[in-house]
Formats: structure tokens, sequence, C-alpha cells
């Protein structure tokens, strides 16, 4: 049996508004470097994006339109995953080719996950009935707090915590680590709705993606 397969979407902005520094992570996709810094002691991190044998996966990109209303492209995975990085919030969060990918991956019963900014990707997203995807869920993303200690309150788009709060509406919930940069992860929707609040949430992330593919074999 072969093992599940997760289609990993990464933002394709490189500017951190008009700062002029970089973030991000088809062709290349730009990776953001403060969360490469972030992670340097993390050697699962430095291990992936250093190895010849992963590059591929972010040197070699394919754009969302091979996959968007082709049913047989989405197929082979048992999910799609958001990484972080300030760039979703400039180009996933508004992009209606991704948003309809998520719908198609939600509606065929596969899991949607994301960590940090990766939520981002989500807030818009509406199902073919009209529904916001996250109306009434529990989530997740990088704190209001958080942006505010990294000194870019001022320069993103809006702020994901209130974009997520919005999106839930006030059935919803919005859960965080009880002290900023706190490992936070918030599952729902029986296990196919994963988001990760920060950095520190990435590897707890990934521990319940592949929870939520292997229980769909």
């Amino acid at each position: 049996m072969s093992a599940p397969k997760v289609l990993v979407v990464l933002t394709s902005h490189d500017k951190l508004g008009e700062t002029g520094k970089p973030t991000g992570c088809g062709g290349v996709a730009p990776v953001d470097p403060s969360s490469i810094e972030a992670a340097k002691d993390d050697q699962v991190s430095q291990n992936f994006i250093k190895s010849e044998s992963t590059k591929p996966l972010f040197e070699q990109t394919r754009p969302l339109s091979e996959f968007v209303g082709n049913p047989s492209a989405i197929a082979p995975y048992s999910a799609i995953f958001f990484p972080g990085g300030h760039g979703p919030m400039y180009d996933l969060a508004t992009s209606p080719e991704s948003q309809q990918l998520i719908r198609e991956f939600w509606e065929a019963g596969k899991a949607v996950a994301s960590v940090c900014h990766g939520p981002a990707a989500l807030v818009n997203v509406k199902l073919s009935d009209g529904t916001h995807l996250l109306k009434g869920r529990k989530v997740t993303g990088f704190t209001n707090d958080e942006e505010e200690q990294v000194g870019l309150t001022k320069v993103v788009p809006f702020l994901l915590e209130d974009k997520l709060k919005e999106a839930i509406g006030s059935e919803g919930a919005f859960e965080k680590a009880e002290q900023a940069w706190g490992e936070k992860v918030v599952v729902d929707a029986g296990g196919r709705l994963i988001t990760g609040q920060n950095p520190a949430s990435a590897k707890a992330v990934g521990e319940a993606l592949v929870k939520a593919v292997t229980a769909q074999k």
C-alpha cells in the first residue's frame, strides 16, 4: 500500500509590503529567511531545507492551475497543506484558484491543514453551498500579539487573528497558547481541519496531519 500524499501549496509572494524585506516560501518558490533563521536549531527543518532530495519540492513547483478543477490530479492526495511565512497573506488569501482548490479538497472528504500565517489561505474560502469553510469552526493562527512583537502589525494587509475570528463567526472559537510563541494546534471537523499557531507549532501540526491522512486509508 502506498503512503498517503499531501499537496503542499507555497506562496509566490516574495516581499513584505513596502519594507523591501523578503518573505515567502510555479518555479522556485520564495523561502522566508526569517523562518529559516527561526528554525536554525531544528534539525528536522534544517535537514529538509538543505537536502538535495527535498529541494525539488520547493525549487520545481507546479502551478495551481494544474490541479484546480481536475479531480484526477488531486485524487492521489489525502490532504492539502499551507505552510507559513507572511507570503500567504498577500497572494493565497485572495487567490480564486487557491480557494477553489481548498473547496475541492474539502468537499472530496480530504484534510485541510495550515500553520502560522498559512491559515490566511482559508479566510475567504466558501463551499459550494455558499457557507464559509471556517464558519463555526475551531481554529488558530499567528496571533495579533505575535505580529506586534515582530513589528509588522502596520505592514501586513490584515491581522490574521482578526480575519479568522471574522470567518468563524460567533459560533466558532479562535484558540491560542497561553503565551505568545507557545505551541498550539487545533484539530476540528473530525480531524479534517488542522491549524497551528506559529513556528513552534509546526511539528505538532505535522503529527496531526499524519494522523488525519492515515485515518483515511
